[in-house]
């Protein structure tokens, strides 16, 4: 039963949208990439990362449970929608 409603709570891909992702993405561009490849030495590559682990740690930067000086900022405005759909985008280009 437990792990049911974790399952529950957890998986996005149900109301996430990719198209709708790569677009919140522009954002994201400058240290990870439209492909999802990291462009500075500090950002990790986001291509292929499991879609729940994505939702996960963007809520933490959003919520501060997670510390990242340009994360933080970055996180903090986004909707739980935004980070479905990011999480999709990202999740989607596949493992480089």
């Amino acid at each position: 039963m437990a792990a049911l409603a974790a399952a529950c709570v957890t998986s996005t891909s149900f109301a996430a949208d990719v198209k709708t992702g790569r677009a919140k993405a522009v954002q994201c561009q400058a240290c990870h990439g439209m492909d999802g490849l990291a462009k500075v030495p500090e950002a990790p590559n986001l291509a292929g990362q499991n879609e729940d682990y994505l939702v996960k740690a963007l809520k933490d930067f959003r919520s501060g449970a997670r510390q990242n000086e340009m994360m933080s900022v970055v996180a903090k405005p986004l909707s739980d929608a935004d980070i479905a759909n990011l999480a999709a985008f990202y999740h989607s280009l596949g493992p480089k």
